[in-house]
């Protein structure tokens, strides 16, 4: 299967490495916003590794922490191979489970979108802190990343959360790539623009990797502009509520009343409360 060329994150790299070679159990926090990188960066440090990974349902109204549980169950048992786990209610024994199938091995242990997996289950996070501190640090060869792309919640619950305090070994933050890196990424994408084309693609794209890959290097970028964010079903189109929602959660309303006073020019504090309140009130 096809990946584009990994480009950038060369120190996030190096520290997933020097990492690994400390001989001890280390858990590691990877936030960012969507489309950034974060799973390539995390397959980039597992290739030729024992790598396992889970990855939360993506929620909707309807799913419960059940469902998420059940999911997980799933993935347990067809990637370690253990059977009969669909019926298990408590996230303490299913983490219990795979830290007991893994404390031999070397291997790194991915929770992908986290946020989905434990963000409708209050114990969540609490069980997981129990099972690290009494199964999973035991063996001294695993790398455990709790990865996820609604930052806010990872930062609250995890980060800044005392449940959490010195148990964290590394935390990385991904942001978009430099201008040397974007450039590079169009070229061996294929991308033969002008500076100026170039310069219209960052402007469209602001050095997201997933983004620049989604240009037709065969098209001028005035085209590859019309066809994603202009046609209705271009994949452009409804990126912004998807992102928003990633980045402010709860605060999702409010940011964005923000962001709507303030995109017809600079304002202080008073003009901005003053216009963001109105807005929440019918006329």
């Amino acid at each position: 299967m096809y990946k584009a060329p990994f480009i950038g994150k060369i120190k996030e790299l190096q520290d997933l490495n020097l990492l690994q070679r400390r001989k001890l159990a280390a858990l590691v926090v990877i936030k960012g916003r969507r489309r950034i990188g974060k799973s390539r960066l995390i397959e980039e440090f597992a290739k030729g590794k024992k790598f396992i990974r889970f990855e939360g349902v993506a929620p909707t109204r309807k799913t419960k922490a059940q469902d998420q549980r059940q999911e997980f169950a799933r993935q347990v048992q067809r990637q370690l191979g253990i059977p009969g786990l669909q019926d298990v209610k408590d996230w303490g024994d299913l983490f219990t489970i795979v830290a007991e199938a893994t404390k031999k091995e070397k291997v790194i242990i991915l929770f992908d979108e986290i946020t989905w997996m434990g963000s409708k289950d209050p114990v969540f996070l609490g069980k997981l802190k129990v099972v690290w501190d009494q199964h999973f640090k035991t063996n001294p060869n695993l790398i455990l990343i709790l990865c996820g792309s609604l930052s806010s919640w990872i930062e609250k619950n995890i980060i800044s959360s005392t449940g959490f305090l010195g148990r964290i070994s590394l935390k990385l933050t991904l942001n978009e790539l430099s201008l040397q890196e974007c450039n590079k990424l169009l070229e061996m994408h294929g991308f033969r623009g002008s500076a100026q084309e170039k310069f219209m693609a960052l402007a469209l794209t602001g050095g997201v990797p997933w983004y620049l890959e989604q240009l037709n290097p065969e098209l001028p970028i005035s085209e590859n502009i019309r066809k994603l964010c202009f046609e209705p079903d271009g994949l452009f189109v409804d990126e912004f509520k998807y992102i928003f929602h990633d980045l402010f959660g709860k605060r999702l309303k409010i940011c964005k009343k923000i962001v709507e006073v303030l995109k017809d020019g600079a304002k202080d504090y008073e003009e901005i409360s003053t216009a963001a309140l109105s807005k929440r009130r019918p006329a």
